[in-house]
C-alpha cells in the first residue's frame, strides 16, 4: 500500500532523515507549528552596514571556529520572518549561538547589499529570499552553494525541519 504524504510532509523526512556525517542534531522545538511562532514584523534593519556586520561575523569566526550563518532577507518576506521568528526561539538561538557566528543582512527587494552574495560568487538574482549563506570559519567558502535558497518557502516547512535544515550546515 502506498501512502501519499504531502508535499511539506515529505520534505521534513527528507530534511531529518540523515544529518551530513559530523553535523550536530538540532534541538526539539518548543512549537509544533508556524502558527505558535512569535514572528517579527522587522527583523531586518535596512539601516545597518551590511560589509561592516559580516566582516565582523567573518572576524569572530576566525577567533571561534564557527561557520558564518548570513542571514539574506527583507521585511516584507513572510518566509524571512518565519524563518527570524524560529531562529529567536530560546532554543533556536542557544543552538545557532553555540554553532555559528550570525550576521543578518537586508536585500530590500533584491536591490540592496547585493554584494555581500557576490563575495562568493553569486552575482545573479537570489533564487528567493530567505536566502542563507553558510561560510567556513576562513571566510574562504560556500559550504551550502547551490543551496542558499532551499528554504525560500520556509512557510511550508514545520518548525522543526527548518531547525534541521539549519543543523545540517554544523559540520
Amino acid at each position: 500500500m502506498r501512502v501519499f504524504l504531502p508535499a511539506f510532509a515529505a520534505l521534513t523526512f527528507a530534511l531529518s532523515a540523515a544529518l551530513p556525517a559530523g553535523a550536530v542534531p538540532a534541538p526539539h522545538v518548543s512549537v509544533s507549528s508556524l502558527a505558535e511562532l512569535e514572528v517579527p514584523d522587522t527583523p531586518f534593519d535596512a539601516g545597518r552596514d551590511a560589509n561592516a556586520d559580516v566582516d565582523a561575523a567573518l572576524a569572530r569566526a576566525k577567533k571561534s571556529g564557527k561557520r558564518v550563518l548570513i542571514d539574506l532577507g527583507g521585511n516584507w518576506c513572510a518566509d524571512c520572518r518565519i524563518l527570524s521568528g524560529l531562529m529567536e526561539l530560546p532554543e533556536m538561538r542557544a543552538f545557532l549561538a553555540a554553532h555559528y557566528e550570525i550576521a543578518t543582512v537586508d536585500v530590500g527587494r533584491f536591490n540592496r547589499n547585493l554584494q555581500i552574495p557576490a563575495r562568493w560568487g553569486i552575482t545573479t538574482r537570489l533564487a528567493g529570499v530567505p536566502a542563507l549563506l553558510v561560510v567556513t570559519p576562513d571566510g574562504k567558502t560556500l559550504v551550502n552553494a547551490g543551496r542558499v535558497s532551499a528554504i525560500q518557502d520556509a512557510r511550508h516547512f514545520t518548525p522543526q525541519a527548518l531547525a534541521d535544515w539549519l543543523a545540517q550546515w554544523t559540520a
